[in-house]
């Protein structure tokens, strides 16, 4: 490839000058070089106008122009035009002047020669040929710089902008022109996320310890517009050729999102993900900080284990997604139920545990529990369901019951299982003797286990009585557990066990089986019949095949179905309302009696008995005992009663046991009666006695005109 020629221009009036401007041209290797001569301003100016000139030689003495005055004329006009000045014999002053004004280089009268001028020339190329690398350069480091996805800042030594790429000005909202010049400190202003402080730029101090520096965490920089993002650096001094300070150039990124992700990640290590309440170990951590803080403070905590009664039957018959919105309502609704400074969390499952932290008394948590579990046992909206349920709490107090988080999480535990061992929807504060009584509990599991293969369980038949009549008019099956050593366990004992590990339902059936073939038996012998009454439990109307397991012992005991009564409690039937229509429904199509019990215990109301197949209502023995001339009770009692028979339901009273309970009972017409009164749980020998002559017992002297031998109600 031929090389492009390169044009010089001589603007001179000297011919002498013109000699050895050629000659200089002739000397130069393969001859790159053109030259051409003029001898006035004007006549370089119009050559100018004609064809690109690469460099021009220029005497500052010509025809039209004089002085320093030619060259700012030449270069006005030849802009970038790299131009060799000449000037007089000593004329020093004047050439260092030139320079000052745009001149590349200079010669004075008697150096000016073809050797002077081939070097001028040289010296000019080697010039060209280091600005365009340099440009090269330049391009490349801009291109390079652009390209990274860091943003990159430089400085002067007096800290002003002298560079941003497009990443810093993304991120800064400054352009380069806007920001060039200007002081660092007031473009680049960051500040700790956490604490709104603002932080030490970091370009001031790698200038000032002329060392590389970075940014603590948690930063921010706030951009142009006020907003803010997160950022790392890395900001390095930058040197001059004798080593001094020139600058600082500041490397940096923007991590909001992967701040925010690590935020996010920490979050969910710490919090439980469909509550987002805080999980165990957090909670470990706040009990040991409120610890600490209750030794400093001589204040006390508690902890509450809180339980829900009924959960698993929500999540079987309705399934998971409501489930767990049920769950993420209960977290919310816990929420409500305590201060900033308490900590409610989520272990998993349908276990909740909740710090009180910085209480002056012990009763404070037990009042808190309670209002707890009055929030928690308020109805549940859920996708068109209305949900109800129940929780069982127990409570560990420090100092008294642990200096641990471990301790108080377990001395709460096993409180919480006290509280459901005693009726449920209700708390208990731990005490020593629960470790004794915890150890006999998981005794008595292993035990129970074995218990029906042993034949350990026996049944026991309570009478019903007619007010009306004083006859035997219905029998409830009460299970007891015979241990090794001949002691009958009172169900008190061992059937929340039996509840808590699923070992509720093998003793259920074999309760309901034994029952029945019991009844069966004393048709066949002849004796009078009366309908026999059999609790089940939470676990075993939830559980899958309730029903099936009713026709099948029906049709394996031969019983008629009508003289099989189901007793069930108020939370049982409330628990899943439509649920249990829909199981009540097939319960009575099979010709069942249905009975609720311990009725105003639970939620007290009538109004559901329009909607489930009730056949009676079982008055609880709490409200019996209370009966008295002054009683408070007594108005609510004979409102139900009245209020029962109006819906066409008998009314039950349980634990009846005085001869002034009969007497308001009867007046008031309720139906019937059960307690100690008339006859405590017997063997079913002495049941068999019962049927065939009645109840013998001077409490029968309220009923002298009636026959008391059993008959079918």
């Amino acid at each position: 490839m031929e090389n492009v020629r390169k044009l010089i221009l001589l603007i001179d009036d000297d011919p002498a000058h013109a000699h050895v401007f050629r000659e200089a041209l002739n000397q130069a290797p393969n001859r790159p070089f053109d030259g051409e001569w003029v001898r006035t301003l004007a006549e370089g100016l119009a050559r100018l106008d004609r064809e690109a000139i690469w460099a021009v030689f220029l005497n500052l003495r010509l025809p039209d122009s004089c002085g320093l005055a030619t060259l700012d004329r030449f270069l006005e006009s030849a802009k970038g035009v790299p131009t060799l000045v000449f000037c007089g014999e000593g004329e020093d002053q004047v050439a260092i002047a030139a320079l000052k004004h745009g001149a590349k280089d200079y010669l004075l009268e008697g150096h000016i020669d073809s050797y002077e001028l081939a070097r001028a020339v040289r010296n000019m190329e080697e010039r060209e040929t280091a600005k365009r690398s340099l440009s090269l350069a330049a391009e490349r480091a801009q291109v390079t710089l652009n390209s990274i996805g860091d943003a990159v800042l430089s400085t002067d030594a007096q800290r002003n902008i002298t560079y941003l790429n497009a990443v810093a000005e993304k991120i800064t909202g400054w352009s380069l022109q806007d920001a060039t010049g200007k002081a660092v400190g007031d473009l680049l202003k960051i500040i700790d996320s956490d604490t709104r402080e603002t932080v030490s730029n970091p370009v001031e101090s790698a200038i000032r310890t002329d060392k590389t520096v970075g940014l603590t965490q948690n930063c921010n920089l706030v951009r142009r517009d006020g907003t803010e993002c997160a950022i790392e650096d890395s900001t390095a001094p930058i040197h001059d050729r004798y080593g001094l300070v020139a600058g600082a150039v500041m490397v940096f990124r923007d991590v909001s999102l992967s701040r925010a992700m690590a935020l996010k990640l920490n979050h969910m290590a710490q919090h439980d993900v469909l509550t987002g309440l805080p999980n165990r170990g957090l909670l470990k951590d706040r009990i040991s900080q409120a610890i600490a803080t209750a030794k400093r403070s001589g204040t006390r905590l508690a902890v509450m284990f809180l339980d829900l009664d009924g959960f698993k039957h929500v999540n079987d018959s309705l399934g998971h997604a409501i489930g767990d919105k049920l769950l993420q309502s209960i977290g919310a609704r816990l929420l409500l139920c305590v201060r900033g400074s308490d900590t409610v969390s989520r272990q998993g499952g349908d276990e909740f545990v909740i710090l009180l932290a910085e209480i002056k008394h012990s009763a404070d948590a037990g009042i808190n529990a309670r209002k707890t579990l009055m929030r928690l046992a308020e109805p549940y909206h859920i996708d068109g369901h209305e949900l109800h349920l129940t929780g069982s709490a127990g409570l560990s107090t420090y100092p008294e019951d642990g200096d641990t988080a471990e301790i108080l999480f377990a001395h709460a535990d096993k409180a919480m299982y006290q509280a459901k061992k005693f009726g449920r929807n209700t708390f208990r504060f731990f005490s020593k003797d629960l470790n004794h009584q915890g150890s006999e509990r998981v005794s008595y599991e292993d035990r129970l286990r074995d218990a029906l293969g042993r034949g350990e369980f026996a049944l026991r038949y309570q009478p019903k009585v007619d007010l009306s009549t004083g006859a035997v008019c219905g029998v409830e099956a009460l299970v007891r557990w015979k241990i090794p050593g001949g002691r009958l366990v009172p169900p008190l004992e061992f059937l929340p066990i039996a509840e808590n590990s699923s070992l509720i339902l093998p003793i259920g059936r074999w309760v309901l089986n034994e029952a029945c073939r019991q009844l069966e038996d004393w048709r066949r012998a002849g004796l009078p019949i009366v309908p026999v009454a059999v609790n089940v439990s939470s676990s075993e109307f939830r559980s899958d095949g309730f029903v099936e397991n009713l026709i099948t012992t029906l049709r394996e005991t031969c019983l008629d179905a009508r003289y099989l009564e189901l007793e069930l409690t108020e939370t049982v039937l409330m628990q899943n309302v439509e649920s249990a229509t829909v199981v009540l429904g097939a319960v009575k199509a099979l010709g069942l009696r249905l009975a609720v019990d311990d009725f105003g215990t639970g939620y007290s109301s009538l109004s559901y008995l329009k909607q489930f197949p009730i056949d009676s209502l079982k008055i609880d023995r709490s409200f019996i005992q209370d009966i008295s001339p002054d009683a408070r009770d007594m108005p609510i009692l004979c409102a139900v009663i009245a209020m029962a028979r109006g819906l066409g339901k008998r009314v039950i009273a349980e634990g009846v046991e005085r001869h002034e309970q009969i007497e308001f009972l009867r007046t008031n017409r309720c139906d019937e009666a059960q307690g100690f009164y008339f006859s405590r749980p017997v063997a079913a020998v002495r049941f068999a006695e019962i049927l065939q002559s009645g109840i013998s017992s001077p409490a029968m002297t309220l009923f002298p005109l009636a026959s008391q031998r059993a008959h079918v109600s």
